[in-house]
């Protein structure tokens, strides 16, 4: 059973799960909180329905969370016309830093068994794979 990708994939993101819900721990942050972190660091102003739509959250999930992200001084909502915009506040810009190096981290960790050359295709390959047109029967929205 051992020898599928759904296997691997599911090994690789417990791990990947598990190792990140320890450094965000530090910081008193989810996991959960992880990815709307990461989009409201590299989109800042960004609205919370164009949050919501990119991350493909449910609108309840997104309320909840970025009421507590704000609450907890992550983020900061300052209201544009009819919309709130979001942006990381201090203490989120230094959070966004340690959220964004852990998948840097976690790489050099997962991938240390292989060469560079081992690497680069493994990456590669899974890029193809990753690719809507590559198979456009696969759900996730990329």
């Amino acid at each position: 059973m051992n020898t599928t990708l759904a296997y691997y994939a599911t090994v690789l993101s417990r791990d990947f799960t598990a190792y990140t819900g320890k450094r965000l721990q530090q910081l008193s942050l989810s996991y959960g909180a992880l990815f709307l972190l990461l989009y409201v660091g590299k989109h800042p102003g960004c609205t919370q329905a164009a949050l919501t739509e990119a991350l493909g959250l449910d609108w309840g999930y997104s309320q909840r969370s970025v009421a507590k992200l704000t609450a907890d001084g992550f983020l900061l909502r300052e209201k544009r016309g009819r919309a709130y915009c979001l942006s990381l506040s201090e203490k989120g810009a230094q959070a966004f830093a340690v959220a964004h190096q852990v998948f840097f981290d976690w790489d050099e960790q997962a991938l240390q068994p292989l060469t560079p050359q081992q690497r680069e295709q493994l990456l590669s390959l899974l890029s193809k794979i990753n690719r809507k047109e590559f198979n456009p029967t696969l759900c996730m929205k990329r």
